[in-house]
C-alpha cells in the first residue's frame, strides 16, 4: 500500500509504555484465558460484552509505566514507530474518504473518531482493554484501540501479513464507528440484549455487525485507492486473505479440530471475504447498511 506524502491523523493518543499486570480472582482462571484466546484475532465492535464478562469473573488490571531492566522508559524499535507513522496515515486516510462518503451519499456528517496505541492493557469507556482481545472499537467514547503487537501475530500466527491487511484491520475497526453514526450500532445492539448476551440469535446479530464492517472497510479501500491510487498490486488479495484466517469457522477449526457454528459471532471466512470484496468492487454504504440489516442470517 503506497502512503508515501500522505498525512498523519492527529486524533490519536498514543498510551505506549503504559503495560497492564492481570489479577484473575477466584471466578477468573483457565476461563478468563480462554474468553481472551477466543477473542484474540477476533477484534470486533464494542467488546464491552467481553469486557464486561472479565470484569465479572473476578479479573482486575493494573496499570504501570514500562521500564528496561535500568528503570528507563522503554525506547521503541524504529520498525514499532514506523507501525505508528503507518497506522496514523491509514487513519488519517479514513478520515479524509469518510468525511467524502459522507457528504456525497448523503449520511449528514462525519465525526471522526480517535485510535488510542496502548501496550498491553488500557482502560476504556467499554472497561479494562487487553492486547490478548485484538483491536477493537468502544462506542461508549468512540475510540478504537490498537496494540501494534497484534499485526506481528497476524503475521507470525495467522500467516496474514502484509501492510494492506494491517489497513484493512484498521479499516474494519472504523467501520464500526460508521455503524455507530448511521445509528446500526445501536440498533443491533438492542436486538442483541433483548435476545440476551451469548445467545444463538445475539451471535447471528453479532456477525450482521462484523461483516457489515468489514463491507464497509472495502468501500473504504475502494474510494481511497480512487482518490489516492494507494493500492499496489497484490494489495487485494492481502485484505482477502486476511479475512479468510480471521472467519470464525477458520480460527474454531485451528484451536479444536472443529466449528461451531451457533457460536459464531463474527462470521465465516467465506462471509467475511465476500462482504468485504463487495464493498471495495461497489462502494455502496447505503446498499450495504440495507443488505444486512434486511436479509435473512441465512441468506448474508
Amino acid at each position: 500500500m503506497d502512503l508515501d506524502g500522505r498525512r498523519e491523523s492527529t486524533n490519536v493518543e498514543d498510551r505506549r509504555g503504559m503495560s497492564g499486570g492481570t489479577k484473575f480472582g477466584l471466578g477468573g482462571g483457565i476461563m478468563g484465558i480462554i474468553i481472551a484466546l477466543v477473542a484474540m484475532f477476533m477484534g470486533g465492535g464494542d467488546l464491552g460484552s467481553i469486557l464486561g464478562q472479565m470484569g465479572q469473573m473476578g479479573g482486575g488490571i493494573t496499570m504501570q509505566e514500562s521500564t528496561d531492566n535500568n528503570g528507563q522508559p522503554v525506547e521503541f524499535t524504529q520498525e514499532e514507530q514506523e507501525l505508528a507513522s503507518f497506522s496514523k496515515k491509514v487513519l488519517g486516510g479514513t478520515e479524509d474518504i469518510w468525511s467524502q462518503i459522507f457528504e456525497q451519499q448523503g449520511l449528514g456528517e462525519y465525526k471522526n473518531p480517535k485510535m488510542v496505541l496502548y501496550t498491553g492493557s488500557t482502560s476504556t469507556a467499554c472497561g479494562q482493554g487487553q492486547a490478548a482481545m485484538g483491536p477493537f472499537y468502544c462506542s461508549g467514547d468512540q475510540c478504537l484501540y490498537i496494540d501494534l503487537s497484534f499485526f506481528s501475530s497476524m503475521e507470525q500466527q495467522l500467516g496474514a501479513g502484509g501492510d494492506f491487511s494491517y489497513a484493512y484491520v484498521i479499516a474494519h475497526e472504523v467501520g464500526h464507528h460508521v455503524e455507530y453514526l448511521t445509528g446500526v450500532l445501536q440498533q443491533i445492539h438492542s436486538k442483541m440484549a433483548r435476545y440476551g448476551q451469548g445467545s444463538a440469535q445475539a451471535n447471528k446479530e453479532s456477525v450482521r455487525i462484523e461483516l457489515l464492517a468489514d463491507y464497509l472497510a472495502g468501500c473504504w479501500a475502494h474510494y481511497d485507492n480512487q482518490r489516492f491510487k494507494s493500492m499496489s498490486d497484490g494489495d487485494l488479495e492481502e485484505a482477502i486473505k486476511c479475512a479468510q484466517k480471521i472467519g470464525d469457522d477458520y480460527l474454531q477449526k485451528r484451536a479444536q479440530g472443529y466449528a461451531m457454528p451457533e457460536s459464531f459471532t463474527h462470521g465465516t471466512s467465506d462471509q467475511r471475504m465476500r462482504w468485504f470484496k463487495a464493498g471495495y468492487q461497489v462502494g455502496d454504504v447505503k446498499a450495504g447498511i440495507n443488505t444486512a440489516m434486511q436479509q435473512d442470517y441465512s441468506q448474508l
